[in-house]
């Protein structure tokens, strides 16, 4: 492309882009100066391309996602430039005289960027390949810039950088992982995979074509070697200019004389090796196992091997003195050196290792190596981050309020520290603590993008490569900083004390990952822990009780993202929200046998939820939505207040929301990889920051309301200092929140309101929504969410789904007319959540006892009214019905003749339960339902072993191993039976009761359904009962634990699916409505007796959770 085209071209586009455009960018402007990038905790070297060092004053770089760290080793200070693309640079160079720095970045279109290494700012963008970039480098007369595509790309491209303009291009064949230029510019090498060629730009100066010519290349005489991967090249100086270095995979390092002929080359002695660079008389190598080995460069003689790093899971805390360094455990394991670069001028050699570490040695004597600097990383994606509480000296476990956490994918938790204190802790890192190793493997602490580790796990002999490691997925520090909790990607739970830095508690809690962890304050009485997973269920622990399970909800139907605990109006409140598009409020409340959350509210949007942050007055709660949105939910009501974009991009989704210490600001993360910052009343756009590579996993803001960390996907901690300003301003609403809680922030009136007003639907609402609210005034939802609020008392005899009629719904905001709204429930939203439901249809036996999910062998009846309505146990449903009974004592034919339309569904279209003495007419009805089917069972015999093969004991094991059967498939399934018709019941009745009252004489008294079962299925075949005691006898009496030992991995899900319930009135989470007990009138009265005692058997298995 001519220089001169492209560069009328580029005017004309700038002439051309409106004022508006222009002010736009640079509004955007202003915000990102309201955030500085203070220190990065990372990098993402993948090999030598991404490592340099500034010829003059000895600054190290390297990449960490899209943000290039400029080092000085000796003062340990960071100076950032940011790629504005929002790609990650991939490979970097500085010019012979280090005042640019040329990048190449991955990704769809990437571009070769030169930027001024003092002002930090992009000078020159080179498009010319599509698909990434892999190796960049400067020539010795600084005029060209030579830059290589990735494997897909493959074009090799030399520009005349000044001009904007390529002067030679040409394609490889296969992928190419280094390049370096002779010292006279003629020629530069490319090395990759059976690849080692040397291109000549002689003809390329002499052309003077407007038009970029072919590039000329002749590859090397490899000879025996050509087979091999030549992992990096250097060309040689000074007396050997006209010489050149490859080093390969295998441990060989090559010279090619001035012909391009293999010379000579020398064996390393190590199994693998990936990196080379050279000095004014040395050659520095990188091999596998942490070993750097020193080779004369005028006749590769072998000089020396360097100090080696840190052995893999070395306790960083107890290496006090560079001694510690050498390890004299024999089965000790190193870290691979991927990248090496030479400083000339202070005799320093910067090695990166793949575990993320870098070191900086002095290797001005070689008999005498020092280190001079050292780091320690992530190897991983970082999954969450936490900021140590602000207690007391005495109880801080030895750390101090500017202390955070950060928990990996490489099965660590690291404990970092914010200020730079003169005196170290260890000698590895002055930043990092302690490192917490979760699992014995050190297969996970490498890179697993890292070719050298992926060959060193499958020869090193250990079984475990980092990619099946499961990784820690959250982390969350008690509020007095002495317990630490943290939840795997396989479901399992541990606690850390942090005085000790010693495991207290494993226990597997979940069968998914845990996505969420929370403690409550101690101030309310309550230390409790939650745990949401992705198994759609919320744990909640007794932490002073050892951690011991208090309650399990289940009444979300996906997975749960978020649960916060919140204490206000002298309550204790938990909030979840999940994937379901649901927020369900609840509030503790203390019952005979402990604490327990029953349900207030419960609130269905139109989008998915991803995150939520409490604010300090624990008065609303911001959710973070799949729309982009922050919508603001007042915690005591359950009714949203404030809906703004949380979010300056046009695309993406809201996966983090962080509320700061204050509450004045709260800062989001979207998919785009950027976060930014509003105002919390305002909705106002305050800061937007960029610099990570991949998602962003956590953000937090400091104690002191002085920087916001955020970690990320690419493995790296960026810490962001704030401006003076938006510090201040956090400071003074503490010391109005330290004066007077429920003190709200000054609103400015000259602030940009993002906020979206809707009428709000009260018709749905309980007494419960009746609160006061203060001063908030009137409440706003979404104008396009329709879904409404719903609120229900836990003590209260009916659930409310959460559902509205949505055309109700838009008209009434179409005119704006606010009214009260009677949900339509012919015209209810059919949802998982929201099935409507009929008098139960008995289809099989198998249904019968799919129905039977909620019994729970040690709640008493005497509780019932302490329960959730959604669920009961199976006693004092059959105590409930013998009272019915009892108070209507009709035949079975008048039941089924008289209110045909009567039953268990409620006038909203949810099922409900009667009291004991209120509509018993459907009660009855149910009771009919299955004594009819009982009766024809008897008429129909015993089945036959095919039949019997089939149902219903393999239906019942299946319905136990999947991880989410719920009643749902078992209504849809019994729509297709119809209502046993008056007809039938007036036919059959008679003699049926005959016959069954003569089989009732002869058989023991029949107390529940499940013995109603297995008199009737289990009476021809003694064997399948042996099979049942055999094979579940675990579950009918969990409290044997040679039992237990049976099934090697019973999670705390699992066997609160396999109960139905869990120790403490997990029976009231269950979201489906209520199983109406169905009992034959001959036994109600022997059965009063024995409804209070605990089902046992192996029949009560067969109450599978959900």
């Amino acid at each position: 492309m001519p220089a001169e085209g492209f560069t009328i071209k580029n005017r004309l586009r700038n002439l051309l882009r409106s004022p508006s455009a222009k002010q736009k960018k640079s509004g955007r402007g202003n915000l990102t100066s309201k955030v500085t990038l203070e220190k990065v905790l990372g990098i993402t070297t993948s090999g030598n391309s991404g490592l340099t060092c500034h010829p003059r004053s000895g600054l190290v770089a390297y990449p960490a996602g899209c943000v290039v760290v400029l080092l000085n080793p000796r003062k340990n200070r960071q100076h950032h430039i940011i790629n504005t693309s929002r790609k990650a640079v991939t490979a970097l160079s500085f010019s012979p005289e280090g005042k640019y720095l040329v990048t190449g970045e991955s990704g769809h279109l990437p571009a070769v960027r030169l930027w001024d290494v003092a002002e930090r700012r992009e000078v020159a963008a080179l498009q010319g390949h599509k698909y990434g970039v892999s190796c960049v480098a400067f020539s010795p007369n600084g005029k060209y810039v030579v830059s290589v595509g990735n494997q897909y790309d493959k074009m090799v491209n030399v520009w005349a950088w000044k001009k904007d303009f390529v002067v030679a291009v040409n394609k490889v064949s296969s992928k190419v992982t280094g390049v370096s230029f002779s010292e006279d510019s003629s020629y530069f090498v490319t090395v990759g995979i059976r690849h080692v060629k040397f291109w000549y730009l002689d003809h390329c100066k002499a052309s003077k074509a407007s038009a970029p010519v072919p590039l000329l290349g002749r590859s090397g005489l490899l000879g025996e070697l050509r087979n091999n991967f030549f992992c990096d090249v250097a060309c040689g100086r000074g007396s050997k200019y006209d010489s050149t270095f490859c080093i390969t995979s295998s441990g060989l390092l090559c010279e090619f004389n001035s012909k391009r002929m293999l010379d000579k080359w020398v064996d390393l002695r190590t199994s693998l090796a990936q990196s080379l660079s050279l000095s004014e008389d040395m050659i520095f190598c990188g091999c596998a196992d942490g070993t750097v080995r020193a080779f004369r460069l005028a006749d590769l003689q072998f000089v020396c091997t360097l100090p080696r790093p840190h052995p893999l899971g070395t306790d960083v805390a107890a290496v006090t003195e560079a001694s510690h360094l050498c390890s004299t455990r024999t089965d000790a394991r190193y870290p691979a050196a991927i990248a090496l670069t030479y400083d000339p001028i202070s005799h320093w050699l910067s090695c990166v290792y793949n575990d993320h570490s870098l070191y900086v040695w002095d290797v001005k004597d070689v008999s005498r190596v020092g280190k001079l600097h050292s780091a320690l990383f992530h190897a991983a994606c970082v999954w969450d981050l936490e900021v140590f509480p602000d207690v007391p000296a005495e109880m801080a476990a030895g750390l101090s309020s500017g202390a955070f956490l950060t928990c990996s994918a490489d099965n660590t938790i690291r404990l970092w520290r914010m200020e730079d204190r003169p005196e170290t802790p260890n000698v590895l890192s002055s930043e990092l603590l302690n490192v917490i190793y979760i699992d014995g493997s050190t297969a996970a602490l490498l890179d697993p993008e890292s070719s050298v580790t992926n060959v060193s796990a499958d020869k090193s002999g250990d079984g475990q490569t980092s990619e099946s490691g499961t990784g820690i997925r959250t982390i969350c520090v008690s509020p007095d900083g002495k317990h630490l909790a943290s939840g795997d990607r396989s479901g399992m739970l541990r606690v850390h004390d942090l005085s000790r830095m010693e495991e207290i508690l494993k226990v597997e809690a979940h069968d998914g990952e845990i996505l969420c962890l929370d403690y409550s304050n101690p101030e309310t009485g309550l230390n409790l822990l939650a745990t949401a997973s992705r198994d759609r269920l919320i744990h909640v622990l007794d932490a002073k009780d050892d951690y011991s399970l208090v309650q399990t909800l289940d009444e979300h139907s996906s997975s749960i993202t978020a649960a916060r605990f919140a204490a206000n109006e002298n309550k204790v409140r938990m909030i979840s929200c999940g994937a379901d598009k649901s927020i369900h409020f609840h509030t503790a409340h203390k019952t005979d046998r402990g604490t327990e959350f029953r349900r207030s509210h419960h609130t269905v949007r139109k989008t998915a939820l991803y995150d939520m942050s409490v604010d300090p007055t624990c008065n609303y709660a911001a959710v973070g939505c799949q729309d982009r949105c922050i919508r603001i939910f007042n915690i005591g009501s359950g009714k949203q207040k404030k809906l703004f974009k949380g979010s300056l991009s046009e695309d993406g989704s809201l996966l983090r929301v962080q509320i700061d210490p204050s509450g004045q600001y709260v800062a989001t993360s979207c998919s785009d990889k950027s976060i930014s910052v509003f105002d919390f009343y305002t909705g106002e756009c305050v800061a937007t920051m960029f610099g990570h590579s991949d998602i962003v996993t956590a953000m937090k803001f400091t104690n002191d309301c002085r920087h916001l960390i955020s970690v990320s996907g690419d493995s790296c901690i960026f810490v962001w200092r704030l401006a003076p300003e938006l510090t201040m301003s956090m400071r003074q609403r503490l010391c109005q929140l330290r004066q007077n809680p429920n003190t709200r922030a000054t609103k400015t009136s000259g602030l940009r309101r993002e906020v979206y007003s809707a009428p709000t639907l009260s018709g749905l609402s309980s007494d419960s929504d009746r609160e006061h609210e203060g001063e908030d005034g009137a409440e706003s939802t979404d104008p396009d969410d329709n879904a409404s609020t719903a609120s229900s008392d836990g003590s209260h005899g009916e659930e409310d789904s959460g559902d509205s009629d949505e055309a109700q719904d838009w008209g009434l905001n179409k005119h704006g007319v606010v009214d009260q709204v009677i949900p339509d429930t012919a015209r209810r939203p059919r949802r998982r959540w929201s099935h409507r439901m009929g008098s139960l249809k008995i289809k099989s036996m198998l249904d019968l006892r799919q129905l039977e999910t909620f019994a729970h062998k040690n709640n008493p009846p005497h509780d019932r009214q302490t329960q959730r309505p959604s669920s009961s146990s199976l006693q004092e449903l059959l105590q409930l019905d013998e009272s019915s009974q009892r108070h209507q004592p009709r035949s079975q034919a008048d039941m089924l003749s008289s209110h045909p339309s009567k039953g268990i569904m409620g006038h909203d279209g949810a099922a409900t339960f009667p009291e004991d003495n209120e509509d018993n007419t459907s009660l009855r009805g149910s009771d009919s339902t299955v004594k009819e089917h009982y009766c024809r069972m008897q008429r129909r015999g015993p089945c036959s072993e095919s039949q019997d093969s089939n149902s219903p004991d393999s239906g019942c094991v299946l319905e136990y191993e999947g991880t989410e059967s719920s009643l749902d498939q078992v209504f849809e399934d019994s729509a297709d039976v119809d209502f046993l018709s008056q007809d039938s019941s007036d036919e059959d009745g008679g003699e049926e009761e005959e016959e069954e009252e003569e089989e009732v004489r002869k058989k023991a008294e029949v107390t529940s359904i499940d013995e109603a079962l297995r008199t009737v299925a289990f009476t021809a075949d003694h064997r399948k009962e042996d099979f049942l005691k055999q094979n579940f006898e675990m579950l009918a009496e969990s409290g044997s634990t040679a039992e237990q030992s049976r099934i090697p991995r019973l999670s705390m899900s699992s066997r609160f699916r396999a109960r139905g319930c869990n120790n403490s009135a997990s029976i009231k989470q269950c979201p489906v409505s209520k199983v109406q007990p169905m009992m034959d009138d001959n036994h109600s009265g022997n059965g009063e007796d024995k409804s209070s005692d605990r089902i046992e058997g192996p029949d009560s298995l067969f109450t599978c959770a959900l």
